[in-house]
């Protein structure tokens, strides 16, 4: 997949709907994709519902803005996360854009970004609508990062390709199919695609597609779970790294 780690990137958090002690894990996340230039995070620094941020906002550089809730039922925080985003976007500034919220009022900024010609990602929980998540160039579910984390405190080994979660076993016949029609869309005419372009593709298709959500750290060691599909690992005439291609069989 496409990680440009040079990207200059704004990360921009909507402390009302985001829980704070994943932080570390969302910025190691983000560091896969760019350097984030700006580290911002919106709410009302008055209330006790964002209090747990207050604790990690220093040590992970991150600049808190106030915006006072001026009428009930209105979320100003999105308005100055919104209005945030256009001025960085004008500075000429910033490659692309983290919005990190569940919230499907960013729909129109994420999709208005991505026409300025900006990469955007979206990181929430799995509770985000479907519109923000497709509005997205890349969208990552936190519970993804929570997992993982736990993994590290505890000091458990990620699974590897041999293994089968739970989770696998529920979207069967939808993931295989959506693996099935992108690698024949891109295919050679001996069935072959490379991975890396099949990589980019779902993420094309599907925003929110990650191996992750499925107890994998790779796309290959997913798709190594099946029986629908043969792998090839070729040289690529450099000392080190190879390359991987997949057909259906």
């Amino acid at each position: 997949m496409d990680n440009s780690n040079d990207l200059r990137l704004a990360v921009l958090i909507d402390a009302d709907n985001i829980p704070y002690h994943n932080i570390k894990g969302m910025l190691e996340e983000v560091a896969k994709y760019g350097n984030p230039t700006f580290k911002r995070i919106y709410g009302d620094w008055t209330k006790p519902t964002v209090v747990g941020w207050k604790g990690v906002l220093l040590e992970n550089a991150i600049t808190p803005i106030q915006q006072y809730s001026y009428t009930s039922g209105k979320n100003a925080t999105d308005s100055a996360m919104i209005i945030d985003a256009m001025d960085i976007l004008y500075t000429g500034r910033v490659d692309g854009f983290c919005l990190v919220s569940s919230d499907s009022d960013f729909t129109r900024l994420a999709t208005r970004l991505r026409e300025a010609g900006m990469r955007v990602i979206g990181m929430g929980e799995k509770k985000t609508p479907s519109a923000f998540r497709a509005a997205c160039d890349k969208f990552i579910y936190l519970e993804i990062l929570q997992i993982r984390e736990k993994k590290t405190e505890t000091g458990n080994k990620p699974k590897s390709a041999k293994e089968k979660p739970k989770g696998i076993s529920k979207a069967d016949k939808e993931l295989i199919d959506l693996l099935s029609t992108s690698i024949n869309d891109i295919a050679d005419e001996d069935g072959w695609a490379y991975l890396g372009e099949l990589g980019n593709l779902l993420l094309k298709k599907q925003p929110d597609f990650d191996a992750r959500n499925y107890g994998f750290n790779k796309l290959v060691q997913l798709i190594k779970n099946f029986p629908n599909f043969e792998i090839d690992i070729r040289e690529s005439g450099k000392k080190t790294g190879k390359l991987v291609y997949v057909r259906t069989v």
